[in-house]
């Protein structure tokens, strides 16, 4: 297991490191994966299978498309719904890049909707006015955790033919409206990097009712070949046909034998969050300076990230480095996409979602990971005060 930092109880004379988020490991999780290397199957082997069952039942959704990452989801959600070039894909301008990056890779052009103020959330009414007839897929990001407004973006999506894909990379074990996340769009991707709630070191899933989409994006992962080693073994065959021009996406039996070990945990570790959500809301309260985004009533938050606007005349990367200082493992989540230099060289460039490109330079990222405990959090919140003020 990775080396971790001592512990003020162990006797150190500064206090640990509180990274942003950070996974656990147990001796399940190492025996499963110990398991899975002398199995005989490292790849493509029926843990894979098993995996994307248990994941898919897990969100309420019918089907599951284990990948090598959340990006990776997301490429093969735009290839199941056919995007193509000279289509266009609507995603918020805060996000991670992968967002946008997954519409570009198969020749489309992603078009950038603003957010809200309070939750960073896609705005559906930025959204409305951003469609086109080029308009193929809306990408509704589950920003930190929260659910997207899955119902109003349906509304605007349905009598047109769009398709919604969720990147619920934030997102697992969150509920909109008595619904979990997996079951909300006609494609929703997942990611198990380290710091998400639950990991296979590097690697994603895309869940969908379809077959048909499923099929197609296990497809898609094996670069476009209609079997994979395994079903030949079955068969006693050699023969494949490479139907498309697909990607090496496979997510190894190894890394879902880890998750499959994880999986059992998620749930507690998604309460565990909303615990530490909880004391940090209680901590906060008392701050003038600082405001934690908004969770809205008809939706249960599963807090991948906690995240905390400042006032208007806190130097906000001045609070960012007070805090590291501190040995607090802040962070920031995101800089709008449009604003990054790839998208700038399209023709993208400020003003084009002016609320996400004021809001992103007063947000700070606080750690959060199910570990923490109450004194994690007053130590944060003691550190941001003395930061802000």
């Amino acid at each position: 297991m990775p080396d971790r930092p001592t512990s003020e109880s162990e006797g150190a004379t500064e206090p640990a490191f509180l990274p942003y988020g950070k996974q656990e490991i147990a001796d399940a999780d190492i025996k499963a994966v110990v398991e899975a290397l002398v199995s005989g199957w490292l790849t493509t082997g029926p843990r894979v299978a098993e995996f994307e069952q248990a994941f898919a039942a897990h969100c309420g959704a019918r089907e599951g498309a284990a990948v090598n990452s959340g990006t990776a989801a997301l490429h093969c959600a735009m290839r199941a719904i056919g995007v193509a070039e000279g289509d266009e894909v609507i995603v918020p301008a805060i996000t991670f890049a992968a967002s946008a990056n997954a519409a570009v890779y198969e020749g489309a052009a992603p078009v950038f909707a603003d957010v809200e103020a309070d939750t960073l959330l896609i705005d559906p009414v930025s959204v409305a006015m951003k469609i086109t007839p080029r308009t193929k897929a809306i990408v509704a990001v589950d920003y930190g955790g929260q659910p997207a407004d899955y119902d109003a973006l349906r509304d605007l999506a349905k009598d047109r033919g769009i398709a919604i894909i969720a990147d619920a990379c934030h997102a697992p074990g969150a509920i909109y409206k008595g619904r979990s996340t997996g079951t909300l769009a006609d494609i929703s991707c997942f990611s198990f990097h380290p710091v998400k709630h639950m990991t296979t070191c590097e690697g994603g899933m895309a869940v969908t009712d379809n077959a048909k989409m499923a099929a197609h994006m296990r497809r898609f992962r094996n670069h476009g070949i209609d079997s994979d080693h395994r079903s030949r073994e079955a068969q006693g065959a050699h023969a494949y046909d490479m139907v498309e021009l697909g990607y090496n996406y496979r997510l190894p039996d190894v890394q879902c034998a880890l998750g499959l070990a994880q999986l059992a945990r998620l749930t507690g570790w998604v309460a565990a969050r909303r615990r530490v959500a909880g004391w940090y809301d209680a901590a906060l309260a008392g701050l003038a300076d600082v405001t934690p985004l908004k969770t809205h009533g008809d939706r249960t938050h599963a807090h991948h990230l906690y995240v905390v606007k400042l006032a208007n005349h806190v130097d906000r990367d001045q609070a960012f480095a007070r805090l590291r200082a501190e040995g607090i493992g802040a962070n920031v989540h995101y800089a709008p996409v449009h604003l990054h230099s790839f998208y700038r060289r399209r023709g993208h460039g400020p003003g084009l979602a002016p609320v996400a490109e004021a809001v992103s330079k007063r947000i700070l990222t606080l750690p959060m990971f199910p570990a923490m405990n109450q004194a994690d959090v007053a130590r944060v919140a003691d550190a941001l005060q003395r930061a802000t003020a």
